[in-house]
Formats: C-alpha cells, structure tokens, sequence
C-alpha cells in the first residue's frame, strides 16, 4: 500500500507545476511593485529625522532611510533608519528581483540602496547587523562576483561578534555587552549566524567567525526549546560564574505567552538550523532542523493553507505571512538535504504556503498595500505594531523561497 508520505507527495506534483508555471507572472508583478516602491522612496531617502531612528545605542538623528513599510493609517511609505533591524531587506529583494529577471535597473538600484546602509558594519550594539549586511552585501556580492565588498563583510562579522560570551558559549542578541544582569538571547539570532559563517570563508576571514556561530547554535538548540520542538522567544541568561550559564528568566517577547510558540521564531529557528547544517554538515542540526519542522507542519493549529496564526497557541486571530515565507524557504532548503519522502514532505509543505502566498488572500494588488508583495504581516501584536500589515523582510524570504523553488525546479 502507498503510505501517505507517498501519495501525498504525489498529490503535490500537480501543485508544482501550477506554481512552476506561476513564476514568471509572480516575478513580474513582483518588479512592478517594487519599481514602484523604488520611486516613493528614492527621493525620501535624505530627508531629515526618520521614525524610530535611534533603535540602538547613540546614534544620530537625521542620517539615511530605508523604505521598511507601509503605514494605512497615514497612507505613506514607512521609512526608517539605516540602522533599523530591518534595514537590508529592501536592497536584499532588489537583489533578488535581479536575480529573478536579469533586469539591470535592480541591480543598479540595489547598489545605491546596498551601499547607503554600509556604516552598519561597525555596529557592535545589537545582533541584527547579520539581518542587515548579509541580505544586503552578501547578495550583491554573491550576484556580482565581485570581491568589493569582501572587507566590509569581514568588518561586521568582527563587530557581531564582540557580542559573544566565550562562558556562555552565547551571542547576546539585545541589552549592552557590559550589562551583567541580563543576557538575552532569542531565535531570531539564527539568522545572523550565516553572515559569520560565509566571513570565516571569505579571503583572510577568521575561523574564529565560524566557530562563534556554531558555539550559539548548538547552545540555543539545547536551551531554546521545548521537548516538542516548540520555541521560547526570550531567554534570559545567567552570567555569573558557577552558574553555567543557567536559564534565569523565561519571558514572552512577541509571542502570546512563554508556553507557546510564535509562529515567526519557529520560523528563524527552522531556516536556521537548516541553513548551519548547510554550512557545518553537522547532524545535530540536520535533526533538529526537522525536528522544528515537524512541531510546525504538524501543528494543529497550522492552518490548512500553511500560513500560520502570528502565534500557534492563538488560532483563529491574525495570519503572519511573513512567517509563512520564511518557513517556506527554510523547509525548501531542508528538502534539499533529506532523500526521498523525507525531503518530499518539507518540499510539498513549501509549495503549499507559497501558492497560498501567490494567491490574491495574500499577494497584493498593485497600488494596494503601499506596492508591498504580501498583505497580513504581524510585527508585534503584544506590543500592539504592525498588525496586519506588509513587512519588509516577508517580502524579501517569499522572493528568495521563489528563486530556491524555481532552482529545485529546474528553471
């Protein structure tokens, strides 16, 4: 008898080919909506005090902007900061956007937007220069073979890493790296890792990068989550010596409680993993990479179209298809590393939230949602932001899911 692995994997064939034949429309629609984008913030991109410009440490007012969102209320282009987390979004989609058409008009965009956040390099007060300088040089560096932007890579590894606890075995994610009451860490940090991996591998790049980011891996995996594979979002360290580096606080952060699992993180963690498998070949990520997987496609509070509540222990109120998008790219990268029914369940999961993404529910119309890609993003609903709203880096991971789909597909 075929198992359900099997017919299941059958079933998705067809689901492929419709989202193969997808691609090129998707993509286009794509470029026309950030076109678009490009125009309203080009001329934005000087002028004056930004919205949440100091997000980290003392820096000064009145420096660059990056386009970020989209506010409804007001009906204006969120632009924020260079040194907001989310500032290598913009020019890594433009990369992408590239990549997906071979339009030079984003590779020339994406370079005056890559090159305008480059003071980020040395910012060594939060763990988000990972987020910001990989998405943004590492795939201009990558889409231009070039070794331009070699140092300023190197640069920020170096930077990122002045946050590593040797005795903790810990990069700290937020508070000052003097600050000996607390040591914050959260999965988001998984993401950051890869731009220490790729600096180790770059000409005269220290190995000591790859290390630190392995060091963090591996604690995270034994401390961050629940026996199920569910995530904490906020955990909070104890530096002082004896104490081994315990568990002192568990705190809720963006999810709804500390006992469940927002769905986002859940996401870095399985893009994470899956990606420090890539990079390390180790087999203690590979499992838990699966492991992460499995507590979210087989929750039962994912919805049937794959794109989960902001929260898994919070069904039936706002979707996040930021989360969606991220998983979807992490699950295909997996795929790619398992043989058979393994790799086919993660990969049919993927193409599931992806038509479900492409899909009018979420993709934007143009015009609507300020020319972002994907509607129903949620930031930060304990905090009451960005709640049912476009978010930058959903946009950026539903691009990059697309290319890492439309390669697996033989495109």
């Amino acid at each position: 008898m075929i198992s359900a692995v099997l017919a299941a994997a059958a079933l998705a064939c067809p689901q492929e080919a419709k989202l193969k034949a997808m691609l090129p429309e998707v993509f286009a629609k794509s470029a026309a909506h950030y076109r678009a984008i490009d125009a309203a913030a080009t001329p934005l991109m000087n002028a004056g005090d930004v919205k949440e410009a100091v997000p980290h440490g003392d820096k000064p007012h009145g420096e660059r902007r990056v386009p970020h969102g989209w506010d409804a209320k007001t009906g204006k282009l969120d632009m924020r900061s260079i040194y907001w987390w989310t500032s290598g979004h913009f020019p890594g989609a433009l990369w992408y956007l590239y990549e997906a058409t071979g339009d030079g008009f984003f590779r020339d965009r994406a370079t005056v937007w890559t090159e305008s956040i480059a003071p980020n390099s040395k910012v060594s007060d939060n763990h988000d220069v990972g987020f910001i300088m990989n998405c943004s040089f590492g795939n201009a560096r990558r889409l231009l073979k070039t070794d331009k932007y070699d140092a300023i890579l190197k640069e920020t590894a170096d930077s990122l890493s002045k946050r590593f606890n040797p005795g903790l075995g810990l990069l700290r994610s937020w508070g000052d790296i003097r600050e000996k009451k607390n040591f914050l860490v959260i999965p988001d940090n998984m993401m950051n890792l890869e731009l220490l991996e790729e600096a180790a591998k770059l000409p005269g790049g220290e190995r000591r990068f790859a290390d630190i980011a392995r060091s963090h891996a591996t604690k995270t995996m034994a401390h961050h989550f629940r026996a199920d594979g569910g995530t904490y979002h906020v955990l909070n360290y104890d530096q002082r010596p004896g104490f081994h580096g315990a568990v002192q606080e568990i705190r809720r952060g963006q999810g709804l409680s500390c006992e469940t699992a927002w769905s986002r993180g859940q996401s870095w963690a399985i893009y994470g993993y899956a990606m420090m498998y890539r990079e390390s070949k180790d087999p203690a990520y590979l499992a838990f990479a699966q492991k992460v997987s499995d507590f979210a496609i087989n929750n039962p509070n994912m919805p049937e179209d794959g794109v989960p509540y902001w929260d898994f222990g919070a069904p039936g109120e706002e979707r996040d298809s930021s989360a969606a998008s991220i998983m979807s790219s992490g699950l295909l990268e997996l795929s790619t590393f398992l043989p058979g029914e393994k790799g086919a369940k993660y990969r049919a999961f993927a193409v599931r939230q992806l038509l479900s993404l492409c899909s009018d529910a979420y993709f934007a119309k143009p015009g609507e949602n300020g020319d972002w890609l994907l509607k129903h993003g949620v930031g930060h609903k304990p905090a009451g932001s960005e709640i049912d709203t476009p978010l930058d880096y959903g946009d950026y991971y539903f691009l990059e899911a697309l290319l890492r789909f439309r390669r697996l597909a033989g495109e």
